[in-house]
């Protein structure tokens, strides 16, 4: 299980998210640029002299967040298409390279046509593009890169502990997620917010097993969810009238994060 100071962590981190997210919504701009550079391990002064670059443009709006690590921050660039975010981005590199000669930030940069494109599971793998390949590069994020982090992912866990790990890592690898605690309520938002795939426990309150997957099968919705169940069940002929019944897949408690990981991921494939 996570250690609490991870979920801690992570919380903080979806905070941040949050925080810009909700900004954008507030603009009056459709189009937005978003920069996310990572000066960790570089002098504390660059968030100062990244302000000063930014400051000194004519007429140039921007908002500036911290990210987890020091040195790391997103800005935001209200109405600026992707080529003024490029430029934004090459002006950036150029001055700070001047300023401090012996350290090289890493950046990624993006501009998005509509406010609801950046969601927190954008802003997460933007941030992630830059920490696995720290080149010192800019990276443009691209429109596919976007569309790999939309996919929706319904937790539905009746144990708060379990909901709370699944969701955390499930945004880690860039699904957008929502959770529900009984069947009910799954059903329901299963209609409202017509997830991609569900994650689901079978033993329920309200609704669960077989009934519970059937009802699944037969919502009104544009299209059928994936479903892996994730159970304590292991008796051989509940998973196999599960598959018989539509379920791409049975993993059983105890369960490796990795392996779920990989079969979530082959299932959305």
């Amino acid at each position: 299980m996570v250690p609490n100071t991870a979920l801690q962590s992570e919380k903080e981190q979806y905070s941040t998210y949050l925080d810009i997210e909700q900004s954008v919504s507030g603009t009056a701009f459709e189009t937005n640029g978003i920069v996310f550079i990572s000066c960790a391990g570089g002098p504390s002064y660059m968030e100062k002299q990244v302000r000063g670059i930014l400051e000194s443009q004519p007429g140039l709006s921007f908002e500036i967040w911290n990210g987890q690590e020091n040195g790391d921050m997103f800005i935001l660039l209200p109405g600026q298409s992707l080529d003024a975010v490029h430029f934004q981005g090459l002006l950036l590199k150029q001055r700070l390279g001047e300023i401090v000669t012996v350290f090289v930030p890493s950046m990624t940069l993006a501009g998005f046509s509509q406010r609801e494109e950046i969601t927190q599971q954008v802003l997460k793998q933007m941030e992630e593009s830059v920490k696995q390949n720290p080149t010192g590069d800019i990276h443009i994020f691209s429109k596919e890169e976007m569309r790999s982090v939309r996919s929706r992912v319904l937790i539905v866990e009746g144990d708060a502990t379990v909901r709370e790990f699944l969701q955390i890592r499930l945004r880690m690898q860039g699904y957008e997620t929502i959770v529900a605690d009984n069947g009910l309520t799954a059903l329901e938002l299963i209609g409202k917010w017509e997830p991609d795939l569900v994650l689901t426990e079978l033993n329920l309150y309200g609704i669960d097993g077989l009934p519970y997957i059937h009802h699944i099968q037969q919502l009104n919705v544009s299209v059928v969810p994936k479903i892996v169940v994730l159970t304590e069940q292991r008796v051989e002929q509940t998973i196999s009238l599960c598959f018989q019944n539509g379920v791409d897949d049975y993993i059983t408690k105890p369960f490796s994060p990795v392996e779920l990981d990989a079969r979530i991921r082959r299932c959305i494939q």
